[in-house]
């Protein structure tokens, strides 16, 4: 019988968008599993906060800041990756939302200025496919890769008020499809996981949001939010050998929001 394993001691992750939230779990427990860790954010602090929680806890990590959708800045965030951890083994997309600040406002799209729709399409589609076009030829050249994707149901369902996200995370999607197609005769994986509602981390809800949250929440079988470590654990498993024979698949975690066949 066949032993898998989630050991990923001698593989270098870069992480990005890993200062907060689901990126810092997934970088957390990467680094948990052996990885050397690249964390990256645009906000230099927050990064260098995670890379050092990973030390602490006697991992391996440096932090770096880029912005995922500038090529250049990528460029040179793969030039220190190789040459303070090594070649790039495991990309994890993880960059999203509408950028740096954050807010998302829900919009009558008929309503939107098409310059607002370049901050969802830089980070969420332009961002996966600069550090995808950065990091998978190296792989290639090594015969070896994992390339991990955190799009959205918004992608697979549609988000009223977010058609600009929708579409950048649906294109995301396309993209990994493509790209596993081209890679996976040279070892190289590549997938996505979807994401819906999660926690943010440390936010205190007021009593209107906490209840328009419950509600929200009575439309997933799994009644509650998700939280970073749902998502690393998946992420673990399609960064790892054991998904070798996996690639091009999207994963819906959830919570049962939405059914996928």
């Amino acid at each position: 019988m066949t032993k898998f394993t989630f050991d990923l001691t001698g593989r270098v992750a870069v992480v990005t968008g890993a200062g907060q939230g689901v990126g810092r779990g997934i970088a957390r427990t990467l680094a948990a599993h052996g990885a050397k860790v690249a964390v990256n954010d645009f906000m230099l602090d927050r990064a260098q906060a995670v890379a050092g929680e990973i030390e602490a806890e006697g991992g391996r990590a440096i932090a770096v800041q880029a912005d995922v959708g500038d090529f250049a800045g990528v460029q040179a965030m793969a030039v220190r990756i190789d040459r303070e951890l090594g070649p790039v083994d495991i990309l994890v997309n993880n960059a999203g939302n509408a950028g740096p600040d954050g807010a998302m406002p829900r919009l009558d799209f008929w309503t939107t200025d098409p310059a607002e729709w370049n901050r969802y399409l830089h980070v969420n589609l332009f961002g996966v496919m600069t550090c995808a076009r950065v990091f998978s030829g190296g792989m290639v050249a090594r015969g070896y890769g994992r390339i991990v994707t955190i799009v959205s149901d918004a992608g697979r369902t549609g988000e009223q008020g977010f058609e600009a996200y929708s579409a950048a995370k649906a294109g995301a999607a396309g993209f990994s499809r493509a790209l596993a197609r081209s890679l996976g005769r040279h070892g190289v994986t590549a997938n996505t996981i979807s994401l819906s509602n999660m926690a943010r981390e440390g936010a205190e809800l007021s009593p209107e949001a906490a209840a328009q949250t419950k509600e929200m929440l009575k439309r997933y079988v799994v009644r509650r939010q998700g939280q970073p470590d749902d998502v690393a654990a998946v992420a673990l498993l399609l960064a790892s050998e054991a998904s070798s024979w996996i690639t091009g698949q999207n994963y819906p975690v959830n919570g049962g929001f939405s059914f996928a066949i």
